[in-house]
Order: structure tokens, then C-alpha cells, then sequence
């Protein structure tokens, strides 16, 4: 089952029109969705659907983003293997952090793109999560001015039309990195990742994401410690409580010219 490093592979597709003119066939680039398969200590821990690239990345981030760990040193191996059914990411930790392993482990019946749609305790979903407590300083068109420049910086949706991504942005808007993935929580642990591998820290700029705000997506945020967020499209209730309550900065429905800042109630 070869994959392209790119994360797309080349499919047939036949064009189909309104007005019934002649179908005509092409071939379209077609996103890459796999099953990974993530391993702790030889412990099976979760299954993702994810595109196949930058999977060192999002092995980092991932591990980040469950507490597994605190920084990416605290990580011995990570070995990549593709198998028959798709890709097998098995993750060395230190015998200190097994603990925490066999805990959260328990704790996930099974999974998806998605970082909560396995856990099998309401309290673990709802954890507290540290407050983030440094600050940024962004003007308004800062955000406006990263919005403008994504377009450029995500080569797997422009193949394909359906890749999320993750940019990570200085406070004057200039993109300093980006990961793309078909899901968008796993786009997010990729530039996580690629960040602490890079050590560049998440408070020296805000994030920005092409997905709707859920409550998954700010409790990554705020476990990076990133100041701000900024996503494409509209958050939800949750989202928006849990980033007041954390002094996360949270911009949604961003487009090239409004986006909502969620205001605090008075009544």
C-alpha cells in the first residue's frame, strides 16, 4: 500500500454536468486518509485517521497534547512502520511516564480524527487546563495580513481541495510554519510538533487554523500555551467559555475582512 510523501495519490474521476453536456473523465489528486495506528511502550493506544506525512511531527504532538509529556526530549524512539492496513507510529517513553500511559489509555475506547470522540469519562473531557498566563501583542491586521498569505502556504489542499491546516504566525501576520492533514485536530498536533522540535515557543505567536472552533482545538491551544487563536470558521459555545476561562485570545469566523471576538457577558 504505498503512499506518496506528498500525502496524495492520483485517482480517475468522471465530470458530470448540469446542463447534461458529455461527461469527460480526468484525473484528480485525491487526499491521503489512513489508519495510524500509535503505540506507547508497546502499548496500543489509540487509532487516528490522518494523512501520512509529517508523522514525526505529529507523533511529538500528539504525546504533547495528551500530557503524555512535557517536552520532546522526554521522548527515547519514534518508529514509523506502513503496514497492509495502514501505519503503525510506536512512541519509546521513559518508564517514569508509563503511568500516565496506561492511565490515559483507559481511559480512550476508541478514536477519530477528532480528539474526544474516545473518551470514556466525562471529567477527563472537561479536565482543568492551565492558564496562559503571558500575553501577545497583535493589531487587527495582523490577523488579516496571515489570512491573506495562507492561501500560499498550503500546498496539500491546493492539490487536492481537502487538507485542513495549522499556520503558526508571528505577531505581524507573516506565517512561520504550517502542517496540513485531512483532520483538522491532526493538522494542529503536526505544527505542535514541528514547533517544539524546531523549540520555538507557542507564546511568541498566535495560530491559525482553516476549521471550525471546537473545544478540542482550543484545549490543544491552550496546553501549547499559545496566546491566540484564530480560526476560519465559527466557534462553538464550549469553545469560546473554555478560552475566556484560560486566557486564551480567541478570533473566529475569519475572513479577509471581519472576524468575531467573542465578548464577556454582563448579565
Amino acid at each position: 500500500m504505498p503512499q506518496p510523501e506528498n500525502g496524495t495519490t492520483p485517482l480517475d474521476f468522471a465530470v458530470i454536468n448540469l446542463d447534461g453536456g458529455k461527461n469527460v473523465q480526468i484525473v484528480r489528486h485525491t487526499i491521503v486518509e489512513a489508519a495510524i495506528a500509535i503505540e506507547y511502550n508497546g502499548i496500543g493506544y489509540a487509532v487516528m485517521m490522518a494523512t501520512p506525512i509529517d508523522l514525526h511531527d505529529y507523533a511529538i504532538g500528539f504525546s504533547l497534547s495528551e500530557g503524555l509529556i512535557e517536552s520532546p526530549d522526554q521522548i527515547l524512539a519514534v518508529d514509523i512502520h506502513q503496514s497492509e492496513l495502514g501505519w503503525i507510529v510506536r512512541i519509546q517513553l521513559p518508564h517514569a511516564n508509563a503511568d500516565k500511559v496506561i492511565e490515559r489509555a483507559r481511559q480512550r475506547v476508541s478514536e477519530s480524527s477528532c480528539g474526544l470522540c474516545g473518551m470514556d469519562n466525562l471529567q477527563e473531557v472537561m479536565r482543568a487546563l492551565p492558564t496562559i498566563n503571558s500575553t501577545l501583542d497583535v493589531a487587527d491586521s495582523s490577523i488579516f495580513t496571515a489570512l491573506s498569505a495562507l492561501r500560499d502556504h498550503q500546498k496539500l489542499n491546493a492539490a487536492t481541495g481537502s487538507a485542513h491546516a495549522a499556520a503558526f504566525c508571528a505577531p505581524d501576520g507573516s506565517i512561520q510554519m504550517t502542517r496540513e492533514d485531512v483532520g483538522r485536530h491532526n493538522a494542529l498536533d503536526k505544527l505542535i510538533g514541528a514547533l517544539a522540535t524546531a523549540q520555538i515557543e507557542p507564546s511568541s505567536g498566535f495560530i491559525l487554523l482553516t476549521a471550525r472552533c471546537s473545544l478540542e482545538l482550543v484545549q490543544k491551544t491552550i496546553l501549547a500555551q499559545c496566546p491566540m487563536l484564530v480560526t476560519i470558521s465559527a466557534a462553538t459555545d464550549l469553545a469560546i467559555r473554555m478560552a475566556a476561562d484560560n486566557g486564551l485570545r480567541l478570533v473566529s469566523l475569519a475572513r479577509p475582512d471581519a472576524a468575531l471576538v467573542a465578548m464577556p457577558r454582563t448579565d
